[in-house]
């Protein structure tokens, strides 16, 4: 018989990599109005959708295992990753929160966390990401090597959680220990996506995808006790 992991490690190999999440650090510095959960949400927002669609049949997933050292997993996901769909959701978060907000600043940026979506998983998958509804279909396959993998995320994550933390200041112990224990957890939730198994099921990986959502949650309150310091004061975002 095989190994037997622990059900939690199984559940825990969700499409949580911190490349996408680096997007979301890093857009701080650029969109200070805008919480730090708005911008994780902006930056993961096509795979929120997917695991939403994924519970309700629009779109699937298919466990390979061997399939790819990274990720074994066969997708089909026009709706929430195509190119095209891309573009639009996009042009649809950005423009609802410019109507929403009145953020000229941010909605831009916001939309291009979406969009860097698509780019990161063009780099990242084999060639399953379609450039239109049926395709055709592209990637680099970056998910091929683990250490390629590793070494270009981290090299995303690091350098943009610190960023996030000298553009903004902890006002009480809440806004320290929330902050680095979010970057804490995020990064064992990564290394477990690594090394871990594959989902038992599609079901599975999308209930875990969603159970996800805490973590934008989270970051937003990390973000409600760290201001961002502009011109030697605080400002809270929004």
């Amino acid at each position: 018989m095989g190994r037997r992991h622990p059900v939690w490690l199984r559940l825990v190999r969700i499409r949580m990599f911190i490349g996408h999440v680096a997007v979301g650090y890093a857009g701080k510095t650029l969109a200070p109005r805008v919480s730090l959960g708005w911008l994780l949400l902006a930056a993961t927002f096509l795979d929120v959708l997917f695991s939403l669609l994924l519970l309700f049949g629009a779109e699937s997933v298919r466990i390979v295992p061997g399939g790819g050292r990274v990720m074994p997993l066969e997708f089909s996901y026009p709706i929430s990753h195509s190119l095209i769909a891309a573009i639009g959701w996009s042009i649809v978060v950005g423009a609802s929160w410019y109507v929403l907000r009145g953020d000229r600043a941010g909605a831009p940026i916001l939309a291009l966390a979406v969009l860097s979506h698509w780019v990161l998983d063009f780099v990242s998958h084999r060639q399953d990401m379609p450039l239109l509804a049926d395709g055709p279909f592209v990637g680099l396959g970056l998910w091929d090597s683990k250490g390629g993998t590793m070494a270009v995320e981290l090299a995303m994550f690091v350098p943009a959680v610190i960023l996030y933390t000298r553009a903004t200041t902890a006002k009480d112990r809440v806004g320290s220990a929330a902050h680095w224990g979010l970057v804490l957890v995020l990064t064992v939730l990564y290394f477990a996506s690594i090394f871990g198994p594959p989902p038992p099921s599609e079901r599975a990986m999308a209930i875990g995808n969603n159970v996800g959502i805490v973590f934008l949650i989270w970051a937003w309150w990390v973000d409600r006790h760290r201001p961002i310091v502009q011109g030697g004061r605080n400002e809270e975002a929004r």
